[in-house]
């Protein structure tokens, strides 16, 4: 399978999907999409017993890109009530029955965040940052972050993330609870193939069983989060706010917010 921005190479029944847009990968519609379309095609196959969600080059996704060149079609913007294909995309990643472990490297901004959320396990190292950096943008948190990262460090932690846009490390991210294994730099891809692996050598109808179990209900609580998450993006795109929030991230300096 060949598919744009993505390399996939498959090995004792452990697939490593590459992420080929760097060096921030930022994502988009095709993107999610040709994500979702490959992890769709193991669902019934036993060609793949589980996934490695990685990214080529300096950072594992900076999210969303909301540079002046991007087109709204590609960030998946639309009028509440008529959806948004991106989190569509996205929703069908949740819904994927192989397990999937995330490498992750350098920066996961906003949506970036989301989409390292995503995966059953995450590997990462000292050096990465994690960051919702929504309001810093004048903007609301998406890619169903506001459902997935309180289940993982628990709702006190994900508000505190949410409303300060902090970054935290690797090493913080591993003592929360978002990162499963903390190793260096050099050895994380091979960790996440390693930990993919243990799980690819079991019994893979009793895998998919439990996983299903431990994750139901995931892919229509993201659905239905997203829907809110995108009306919310949506109102929040018509402000001044986010206007200047563009501008002072892209500045790298505070945002002059006047809550207009």
């Amino acid at each position: 399978m060949q598919y744009q921005d993505i390399g996939i190479t498959i090995d004792n029944k452990v697939a490593v999907v590459e992420i080929q847009k760097p060096p921030n990968n930022f994502f988009d519609l095709a993107l999610i999409s040709n994500l979702a379309d490959a992890f769709a095609a193991w669902d019934d196959s036993d060609e793949v017993r589980a996934i490695v969600l990685c990214s080529q080059g300096k950072h594992f996704c900076a999210g969303n890109d909301f540079s002046s060149s991007a087109r709204d079609e590609d960030r998946g913007e639309r009028k509440p009530g008529a959806g948004n294909p991106l989190y569509a995309a996205a929703t069908r990643l949740f819904d994927t029955k192989t397990p999937v472990i995330g490498a992750i490297q350098g920066a996961a901004v906003g949506g970036g965040f989301g989409l390292a959320v995503m995966p059953d396990f995450r590997v990462a190292c000292p050096e990465a940052r994690f960051t919702a950096n929504f309001v810093k943008l004048g903007f609301h948190p998406g890619f169903g972050l506001t459902h997935t990262l309180p289940k993982l460090i628990g709702h006190q932690q994900a508000h505190l993330l949410f409303l300060t846009g902090r970054r935290i490390g690797g090493e913080e991210a591993h003592r929360l609870g978002l990162v499963d294994v903390l190793t260096d730099k050099d050895n994380l891809r091979n960790e996440a193939i390693k930990l993919a692996t243990e799980i690819a050598e079991n019994a893979p109808l009793a895998v998919k069983s439990v996983r299903a179990t431990m994750r139901e209900g995931l892919a229509a609580a993201v659905k239905a989060q997203t829907d809110h998450e995108n009306t919310e993006q949506f109102h929040l795109q018509q402000t001044e706010d986010h206007k200047e929030g563009l501008k002072s991230v892209a500045q790298r300096r505070p945002g002059n917010f006047i809550g207009k």
